[in-house]
């Protein structure tokens, strides 16, 4: 009797066990949404110098282009995108050269993905055209209040994109979910960027992956 009472009182502990370690994978894929005065924003790191260059917004198609997406697709109509101006490339490997290579030359994307066309509109409205690195995380993510955002960054060879998805504060899910799958499910399938600037600056330029022909 005392043998079986004792393996009875082991059974517990081990159906508990269990329950922690499957705990992990009822995480829900939903992305991890925060307020905009608390997500993460840009990082520089020591390069502060990159804070004074600057990024500008991109057409539909421009978008489509950097992400390797044929012209023919459907274009993302909640979404604000901005890539290096002409000024900031070549910024960036005068800075690279002058600093003997110890300065970066990696170049920042940064796409909003919104919840609807309606905030985006609204967003375009009082949003630059073209604005300084630094002060893309007070003007552009602090700026826009009453919202919460969910952080996505990946490091492409010579390009770090950082992908916000945008919704009010208090929405559950994300009614714009499949645009935000397409952009990041394009991002991640995108192949290193070895040296992209000069792709960038020209205005004729077809593709950031391969020369004009």
């Amino acid at each position: 009797m005392g043998e079986k009472q004792k393996k009875d009182s082991k059974k517990p502990k081990q159906s508990s066990s269990k329950k922690q370690k499957q705990q992990p994978t009822t995480k829900s894929d939903t992305p991890y949404f925060k307020p905009s005065s608390e997500v993460k924003g840009l990082k520089f790191g020591a390069q502060f110098i990159v804070k004074s260059f600057t990024i500008r917004r991109a057409s539909p198609v421009q978008l489509l282009q950097l992400l390797s997406l044929p012209d023919s697709d459907r274009p993302f109509p909640s979404v604000i995108s901005f890539i290096p101006t002409n000024f900031t490339i070549l910024a960036h490997h005068a800075w690279h050269t002058l600093t003997l290579g110890l300065g970066t030359n990696k170049s920042k994307v940064v796409v909003f993905v919104f919840e609807s066309e309606k905030m985006k509109v609204g967003a375009e409205k009082v949003w630059p055209g073209e604005i300084r690195l630094g002060d893309v995380n007070k003007k552009l993510i602090r700026g826009l209040s009453g919202c919460e955002m969910a952080r996505f960054k990946f490091r492409k060879g010579a390009i770090t994109f950082y992908v916000y998805a945008v919704r009010r504060t208090g929405c559950g899910g994300f009614c714009r979910g499949e645009d935000l799958r397409r952009v990041l499910q394009s991002v991640v399938d995108l192949k290193d960027f070895l040296d992209h600037t000069a792709m960038l600056a020209l205005p004729h330029q077809k593709s950031v992956s391969f020369p004009a022909v």
